[in-house]
């Protein structure tokens, strides 16, 4: 499994209903191919770098995804042909591949040799 990102655009003309039922269908089509949500990012309505269609706004999302080797492919094929997504890229993170995992085990403090508590108890007996 790779970690993947989708950043899709797509029209600002489209109703509420209408983006949430692209997300929906992009989710679907994700857990088709044997992939894993990790974060969906909604950015909303915002201007574009350049006009695209004669249009200087879109609806941006960005999709975290745990998927096969197999599932970029599939969803370009598929998202290709949608006629509400302006644009897409679907990149794959290696930076967060090579992460290294963190244990979130506690770590108990270090017991203290009995040399050193032999110690501590005669320094305690010479102070009394």
């Amino acid at each position: 499994m790779h970690k993947y990102e989708l950043g899709i655009i797509l029209l600002p003309t489209m109703e509420e209903e209408a983006i949430k039922a692209e997300h929906d269908l992009i989710l679907e089509l994700i857990a088709r191919f044997g992939g894993v949500i990790d974060k969906v990012d909604n950015w909303g309505r915002r201007k574009l770098a350049y006009e695209i269609q004669k249009l200087n706004e879109g609806h941006y999302c960005f999709f975290y995804i745990d998927a096969p080797p197999a599932l970029p492919a599939e969803m370009e094929q598929r998202l290709r042909i949608r006629e509400n997504i302006m644009r897409f890229m679907m990149l794959r993170r290696e930076d967060l591949e090579k992460a290294p995992k963190v244990d979130a085990t506690p770590v108990a403090a270090p017991t203290p040799a009995p040399a050193a508590v032999a110690e501590e108890a005669t320094e305690a007996s010479d102070e009394a």
